[in-house]
């Protein structure tokens, strides 16, 4: 399963220790430094920018001078883009441009709401089989390894068609598919930091495990959760897009980008808009957290630090 997701192959990286800023503190200058490294990276910058025009316009959808995305128009059916209407209809006459912005909200809220919670799961698991080692280390890890086992996406499909068509299914869906994977990352390098000098002097010094933890590992562990939680919203759209198109997210007629992208299919030849503009949503969101990431994870490289 990891090989299919995005970010896996640097999630491996990590959990074998061959990624060199697995473990690398981000310091106190390191938003700063982090900043300049992704505005001379111009990929990394087109992707910031992408994200945030996502997310500005996600936040902002009820606020933007459109019509209602229920707002039906029968008049107004398939109709082409214009003056009037910039990205057209659909086939029920309402405002494409508004169903795509609220589309993007909801997808947005899926993402990080699965990503977010299987970062909290995915992390604590990792850190917990990572510093304990031992049985509790074999345990966890060989159950993570069962989700490994299963596709990632017909892991995620299984779950919301078992628990029903709901959004609040497909953020749970995803999480449990991307658990795995921040538990993964997060216990290569614990397993090398806890052997650490510094780690040995303060257990040698009395400190119990929490603060150890939470003082010494958790800061040493941001830069490679920060590029990897990037990644996975990537993946995270595209899955609840994919889920979306079989009709296991949000149901009619709220607008989701998957649905959208199916309705145009279904319409291909007489409205091609119906499905070029929902595709091309999906694609540069994907688009946009990818070279996010990608930059993210050069500018906090240690060996790409001056």
């Amino acid at each position: 399963m990891a090989g299919s997701i995005p970010g896996s192959d640097w999630a491996e990286a990590v959990a074998g220790g061959t990624a060199p800023s697995a473990w690398a503190p981000l310091g106190a200058g390191a938003p700063f430094r982090v900043a300049i490294a992704l505005v001379r990276n111009r990929a990394a910058l087109a992707g910031l920018l992408i994200v945030a025009v996502f997310v500005l316009v996600g936040a902002a959808a009820d606020r933007l001078p459109l019509p209602s995305p229920l707002r039906m128009v029968p008049q107004d059916r398939m109709a082409g883009p214009s003056w009037t209407l910039p990205l057209g209809a659909d086939t029920f006459g309402r405002d494409l441009l508004a169903r795509l912005v609220h589309g993007a909200r909801l997808s947005l809220e899926v993402a990080f709401a699965s990503v977010l919670t299987a970062l909290v799961a995915g992390s604590t698991l990792g850190l917990l089989a990572g510093y304990a080692g031992g049985r509790v280390d074999q345990i966890l890890m060989r159950t993570m390894d069962v989700f490994f086992s299963f596709p990632a996406v017909l892991l995620a499909l299984g779950i919301v068609a078992a628990l029903g068509p709901h959004p609040a299914n497909v953020v749970l869906a995803i999480a449990v598919v991307y658990t795995p994977i921040f538990a993964r990352v997060v216990r290569g390098p614990v397993l090398s930091l806890k052997e650490r000098e510094f780690i040995e002097a303060s257990r040698a010094l009395g400190a119990p495990a929490g603060r150890i933890v939470g003082r010494h590992i958790l800061p040493n562990l941001a830069s490679v959760l920060v590029v990897q939680t990037s990644i996975a919203l990537s993946w995270a759209i595209l899955t609840e897009a994919s889920l979306s198109f079989l009709g296991l997210s949000a149901q009619p007629p709220m607008p989701s980008w998957g649905a959208m992208l199916n309705e145009g299919r279904q319409n291909l030849e007489l409205a091609p808009h119906l499905a070029v503009f929902p595709g091309l949503a999906i694609m540069l969101a994907v688009l946009g957290f990818n070279l996010l990431g990608d930059g993210l994870r050069d500018a906090l490289d240690p060996r790409q630090r001056p």
